[in-house]
């Protein structure tokens, strides 16, 4: 009964899928009348290479291969490092280290790739072995090479260095500096992470109210992403619905 079912609901999915896309209408003669078959095939030739290019499924597939390998793309740029000594590769390695939180192993890496780069200093990686420096808990070296860098030219990226200098700051306990940064770039940066810092930051010097307000934006933008779009950044979403029922139980309002 259930492999009948089966066969049935990828043969209407199929079918949908042929009506809503104009395909060859050769192949609903073939669902029709070879559901098994013609199903499968639809499926393999239509639909499997049309999932690569959504955005979604890469990233499901992405966080897939990387719980059930996770060195997988580190062996794949140590083997690339073992053929070719260069910045590139080196460059490489450091980043697939940061990604397992590796930084210890990471930092001096980013450094040789920046040594080995012709002409004028990798800003980029600078600012990623920057983010590795923080995460080693060296704060204080990382805010230092921020500051050395020249302003990015884009406004995106200029967003990108300041949340990382605004966490930077928080460590060194510079709290205002670090609160007028995220007060920032919270009107512009995509996704929650830096809503959320700066929520967490509110929150540890008394500012509830400002803090409620930030987090029900969060919650409101989290309500219309579905399940796969949360999935991303379901540690930073799980904190920020805790955070704010804790907030919501005290009594504060905005």
């Amino acid at each position: 009964m259930m492999h009948y079912l089966l066969v049935i609901g990828l043969q209407v999915l199929c079918i949908v899928h042929l009506m809503r896309n104009s395909r060859n209408p050769l192949w609903l003669s073939a669902l029709i009348f070879l559901p098994v078959v013609s199903a499968l095939a639809y499926f393999v030739v239509e639909i499997l290479p049309t999932m690569g290019s959504n955005r979604h499924v890469r990233t499901a597939r992405a966080v897939a291969v990387a719980k059930l390998d996770p060195e997988r793309d580190l062996r794949a740029a140590r083997d690339a490092l073992d053929l070719a000594d260069t910045a590139g590769n080196r460059l490489r390695v450091a980043e697939a280290l940061a990604a397992l939180g590796r930084h210890a192993e990471a930092v001096p890496l980013y450094r040789e790739s920046i040594s080995m780069t012709a002409g004028d200093p990798d800003v980029p990686t600078q600012v990623k072995l920057a983010a590795s420096l923080f995460d080693l808990g060296q704060g204080a070296e990382a805010l230092a090479l921020l500051d050395s860098l020249e302003e990015a030219s884009g406004q995106s990226e200029r967003d990108r260095r300041a949340l990382l200098r605004a966490r930077a700051l928080d460590h060194q306990g510079r709290k205002d500096e670090a609160l007028a940064l995220y007060a920032d770039i919270v009107t512009r940066m995509p996704g929650e992470e830096a809503r959320c810092r700066y929520a967490a930051l509110l929150i540890e010097q008394g500012w509830d109210r400002k803090a409620l307000k930030v987090l029900e934006e969060v919650e409101a933008r989290m309500k219309r992403l579905d399940r796969q779009q949360r999935a991303a950044d379901a540690g930073m979403y799980r904190w920020a619905t805790e955070a704010l029922a804790g907030l919501r139980a005290r009594g504060v309002s905005a």
